[in-house]
């Protein structure tokens, strides 16, 4: 059984994707029960994490083998010790990737609980906290300091500041509650800063907050390809028609060492 319900798209997602996994030539091809295999599997690959973080390294500033050994030294802290190995791509030169282990069905789950948004749940599935404008909900009486469970609100449900949801959650893993409710839902200022720090994750997957910051850039791997396929040289004008924040500028500029 999958850890993770089906993935749900916008209408305009389903009928692309209804266009390319369930054309009548790829049934012809496949027939009807394998293409709708394909088209299933690709639902539930969707859902989860990817298999590696992929990071990459500024090779402008450092080589690979130097910054491999810099990542996992801070791995090593982050994951107390546990022993995560860090792999090169065979073909990309200048990437790095960490394996996401996972998920991990043995976590005891508390009666304390925290909503957060969608888009919020994707990044902490990668690695991240959960900072204050992703929290939609938690439970009445949350104070700094409780161990409390982290759940994400799928479906987009959940109503600001409710005490508690009885919608489609899906466990996230267990923090700490950096603020009480009272301050993470106060309306006297904007909404910013750490919420939870995550300490059992479903997914253990590395946090690049402020990680080597000059040598790294986490970037995932069909971005990084973009560049390697454009083969820019030194000296000539790129013009970059999608340009943020800036992933695939950088890379090219590195390409280009900086020319």
């Amino acid at each position: 059984m999958s850890f993770f319900p089906k993935i749900a798209f916008q209408y305009e997602v389903e009928e692309y994707l209804t266009k390319v996994f369930r054309n009548n030539e790829l049934i012809t091809a496949l027939g009807t029960q394998e293409a709708e295999n394909k088209y299933q599997s690709l639902l539930s690959h969707l859902s989860h994490p990817p298999a590696f973080t992929s990071v990459r390294v500024n090779t402008h500033l450092a080589s690979v083998k130097h910054v491999k050994k810099l990542l996992l030294e801070e791995i090593q802290k982050q994951f107390k010790g546990l022993r995560v190995p860090i792999l090169e791509h065979p073909k990309l030169q200048d990437i790095l990737l960490i394996p996401v282990i996972g998920p991990r069905r043995d976590l005891k789950k508390h009666a304390s609980e925290v909503i957060v948004g969608a888009q919020c749940g994707y990044a902490v599935l990668r690695g991240a906290h959960v900072y204050v404008p992703g929290i939609v909900s938690t439970s009445r009486f949350v104070k700094a300091g409780d161990l409390v469970s982290v759940y994400s609100d799928i479906e987009g449900k959940c109503k600001r500041g409710a005490k508690e949801f009885d919608g489609v959650k899906v466990f996230l893993g267990n923090g700490i509650s950096e603020l009480s409710r009272s301050e993470i839902f106060s309306s006297s200022g904007p909404l910013k800063g750490l919420g939870i720090r995550m300490i059992e994750p479903v997914y253990l997957s590395p946090s690049f907050d402020n990680v080597l910051p000059s040598h790294l850039f986490l970037q995932n791997l069909p971005s990084v390809v973009v560049s390697h396929i454009l083969n820019p040289q030194p000296g000539e004008k790129i013009l970059d028609m999608c340009a943020a924040p800036g992933g695939k500028t950088t890379h090219l500029a590195t390409l280009m060492h900086d020319q």
